[in-house]
């Protein structure tokens, strides 16, 4: 890795240290237990451990799905130190400790970008399109408002430049499902919560685990040979 692509936490060759509590580490081997057979690979399962993790909830098993390249391209996203927009605050709160302890990447909330709406949108769907212009290439992580989600996908369906990965997870009644099935539909790399459920705590988990991925791939002797 070039000293220009060291990401602001890290220094060139120094391993970034992460240590996992006794009771996170305790539940992943009940889940590790419960789970049952799956078909993920190692890195999705990880994902998928951590958000059944932060909701108690198997469900998820069924729930989530990955674009080919969405974790690669989001490991690599995190350590070249893309920014990450979240669509609301509570997301950003949910990601900030992680991501300040390891690679320091520019940290958004959509909500809090936009003082006011455009006309016939919400403040979250204005401030995540400001920030896809201004950001094209980030990560963008969906946990509450599926009005953004769509507001996004609109935006990607005619675009040049695609974000590095789109997490939606989005919660709730209305747009919910609609806003999902408008992501499976771009060609952009994405992680995706099937369904009703998600929540800023699962949009959180999925991103954590994704900085617990980068840590190890920045850990490893690829970063020696990049």
């Amino acid at each position: 890795m070039s000293s220009s692509s060291t990401p602001e936490n890290t220094s060139e060759n120094k391993d970034i240290k992460l240590t996992i509590h006794p009771i996170m580490e305790q539940s992943f081997a009940v889940i590790d237990d419960e789970i049952g057979k799956h078909n993920f690979t190692p890195q999705e399962y990880a994902i998928v451990r951590r958000v059944i993790h932060s909701t108690a909830d198997f469900d998820f098993k069924q729930l989530m799905e990955f674009s080919p390249n969405a974790i690669a391209s989001g490991i690599e996203a995190i350590i070249q130190g893309v920014p990450i927009i979240t669509d609301v605050g509570m997301v950003k709160q949910g990601i900030a400790g992680l991501l300040a302890q390891t690679f320091g990447n520019r940290l958004i909330s959509a909500v809090e970008v936009a003082h006011d709406a455009l006309p016939g949108k919400t403040r979250t769907e204005t401030g995540l399109l400001e920030c896809y212009r201004q950001y094209p290439e980030a990560i963008f992580v969906i946990g509450n408002a599926p009005t953004a989600l769509l507001a996004l996908c609109s935006e990607l369906e005619t675009a040049s430049v695609l974000p590095a990965v789109v997490i939606g997870a989005p919660v709730g009644f209305i747009s919910v499902v609609e806003s999902k099935a408008a992501l499976a539909r771009t060609p952009v790399n994405q992680i995706l919560v099937k369904g009703r459920k998600g929540g800023s705590p699962v949009a959180a988990a999925i991103f954590n685990a994704l900085i617990v991925l980068a840590v190890n791939k920045y850990n490893s002797k690829d970063k020696y040979n990049s």
